[in-house]
């Protein structure tokens, strides 16, 4: 069975450069998103996302006839399912996207689909997708039902892949493939075979699924060990930076860098899916979701003592000092804001100070609506001009490039080490 027409289900950040990368294979690629807006953008050939590389593919695959987008589902010979898997107000999994994206495909569904799960989620969510696809289609028999000649196979498949990179990683990575059956594993294997270089490393679901956590879990347990260092070198009154280029001078030591938190959709999310599922067994996991989530409140206070030696020190009131925030995203060199630490370190800082509060984000053209009315977005050169305290958030090459001579304000918070 070929694979003549794909489907991507969620044009987002991961789903779109998918898409892209098969079109660009001559493959004939559907994609489906619920936001108009995106689609519309999409078929003129161009992108609602920032991602380097990506815009002259999709422009090429869209041109060629390789590539369009619509709203709702058509037949197709495969589906990948790229949807947001957020956590609700209680760090629970919040399946609803991908129950509705499965039920949006399963009307469409023939014999020989097969249908991919891309999107981090909990262990046994594609188990439970199978179980919607099966209730809403009693026609067809699914791997639970047919191991090894299903009508439709199904697998969980999860990207890795860093922003600012996409386009190059999801060619070069290894691939984890998690299919319900065998049979779905080496199904799914032959899809991404189309364009990948990376290997295909075949495993059932369950263990693909936890993969993924385990390797954000990971990250996120490093990132807490150098975050919650820095509050210690702060009350022991050490350059944190210089302690861990020091420290990594050991030939088994690499601490990682702090910053303001962590962010993305990845290590500030998936991290709770194990807590939920494992509550008493994942003690280090959720120090360490509990370590970075605090991280940008401890900011704020570095801030607000901040902002009293300027005040002792200039002699003005709180209402007339400006405080300038570099960086919004989650990390240096996207426009990506999705659980962006220095998008809550911002926010907290708006609401508390009294007087301007500018942003500079030099990857977004305005401010998003959880600052709006509280923050003014401005330019580079005008936040070293003119505002008083200086808070940097995110390294952002731009900001990095900066010459140190061009900063006379001495009053700063630098939570990424740029002004040391």
């Amino acid at each position: 069975m070929s694979f003549n027409i794909l489907s991507v289900i969620g044009l987002g950040y991961i789903g779109l450069p998918t898409a892209a990368i098969f079109a660009s294979r001559g493959k004939q690629v559907i994609g489906v998103d619920v936001n108009p807006q995106a689609v519309a953008t999409i078929n003129r050939g161009e992108i609602h996302i920032v991602e380097p590389d990506l815009d002259h593919v999709v422009q090429t695959a869209v041109q060629q006839g390789n590539f369009s987008a619509r709203t709702t589902p058509v037949a197709a010979d495969a589906f990948l399912i790229a949807v947001p898997t957020p956590f609700m107000g209680d760090h629970q999994p919040d399946l609803s996207y991908v129950k509705a994206a499965a039920l949006s495909i399963a009307p469409v569904l023939k014999k020989g689909d097969l249908v991919i799960l891309e999107s981090t989620s909990p262990v046994g969510t594609t188990e439970q997708m199978a179980d919607w696809l099966a209730d809403a289609r009693p026609d067809l028999r699914f791997p639970q039902h047919e191991a090894e000649q299903p009508d439709i196979f199904i697998a969980y498949c999860p990207e890795r892949v860093l922003p600012g990179h996409i386009m190059a990683e999801l060619i070069k990575n290894d691939r984890v493939i998690g299919g319900m059956t065998p049979a779905c594993s080496a199904r799914a294997s032959e899809l991404y075979r189309i364009f990948l270089e990376g290997a295909c490393v075949e495993t059932n679901a369950r263990t693909a699924e936890m993969c993924k956590l385990t390797e954000n879990s990971f990250r996120d347990v490093n990132i807490a060990f150098a975050n919650e260092l820095s509050l210690i070198c702060a009350e022991q009154q050490i350059n944190v930076w210089e302690l861990i280029r020091l420290a990594n001078r050991h030939p088994r030591v690499n601490i990682l860098q702090p910053g303001p938190g962590v962010g993305g959709h990845c290590i500030a999310v998936d991290p709770w899916f194990i807590v939920a599922q494992n509550p008493q067994q994942a003690r280090l996991i959720r120090t360490a979701r509990e370590v970075n989530d605090a991280k940008p409140h401890w900011v704020l206070d570095q801030v607000k003592r901040t902002l009293a030696d300027c005040l002792i020190a200039s002699g003005k009131r709180a209402s007339d000092i400006t405080i300038a925030c570099f960086g919004l995203a989650f990390k240096p060199n996207i426009d990506d804001l999705r659980e962006s630490p220095a998008m809550e370190v911002a926010q907290l800082i708006a609401r508390w100070h009294s007087g301007t509060n500018w942003v500079v984000e030099p990857h977004v053209k305005s401010l998003p609506q959880k600052l709006t009315g509280l923050a003014t977005l401005v330019s580079l050169e005008q936040a070293l001009a003119e505002a008083d305290v200086l808070v940097m958030l995110v390294d952002h090459q731009v900001f990095r490039d900066i010459d140190s001579t061009a900063i006379a304000q001495p009053w700063r918070v630098d939570t990424r080490g740029v002004w040391q």
